[in-house]
């Protein structure tokens, strides 16, 4: 576990990623997406992570953001499981609560390799300046799907869809950064099966 860093390009008909992570960074984020309030998310997720992450993306922004939002997610869950390679030395699971003024965050993370999804919020508004709430949802399913993650995500109240969005955003970090860090009594992998 001595070079936890991954690169993935990505093109198909509706974007074009090209992203860097390194999981034991300083959490400098270089990120060009397109879609400003994501781009600030992102950049969050890095600082509070502790990650250095680089994205480049393009994407069919005229359509909608859906294809951009969800590509990156994609990008960012293999990036995850190529640096993280067979998970010996890890923590494995990571929580973490958050607030933003009047809203708060729950985050738990489990690296188990089983990807699963639970996302709950209270009720968000439908645009967060021109980014479409929903599209959050698509981030982290494709975040989970790809990373091989068990990711639990709740964010029982709030009234401003930006301070939701951002505990979202921060909770996850937080909850990621615990997960990915090494545990020096971990002598393998962290799991009775003997696998991830």
């Amino acid at each position: 576990m001595s070079d936890r860093t991954a690169r993935i390009e990505r093109k198909t008909k509706e974007t074009t990623i090209r992203l860097t992570l390194n999981l034991d960074g300083e959490g400098k984020a270089q990120v060009k997406t397109g879609v400003g309030f994501f781009d600030h998310m992102l950049d969050l997720l890095a600082r509070h992570a502790w990650v250095d992450l680089a994205i480049e993306a393009t994407g069919d922004v005229e359509v909608d953001f859906h294809h951009t939002v969800e590509d990156v997610g994609i990008c960012l869950g293999d990036a995850l499981k190529e640096a993280l390679g067979d998970k010996a030395g890890i923590a494995r699971f990571g929580s973490a609560s958050v607030p933003m003024d009047e809203a708060r965050a729950d985050v738990s993370v489990d690296l188990s390799g089983r990807p699963y999804l639970v996302y709950q919020t209270c009720k968000l508004p439908e645009k967060i300046g021109d980014f479409d709430a929903q599209l959050a949802g698509e981030f982290l399913q494709a975040l989970a799907t790809h990373g091989g993650i068990n990711l639990h995500v709740s964010a029982p109240y709030g009234e401003n869809g930006h301070h939701i969005m951002e505990a979202i955003f921060k909770a996850l970090a937080k909850a990621l950064a615990q997960a990915v860090r090494r545990e020096d009594r971990e002598k393998g992998v962290p799991s009775t099966k003997g696998v991830l």
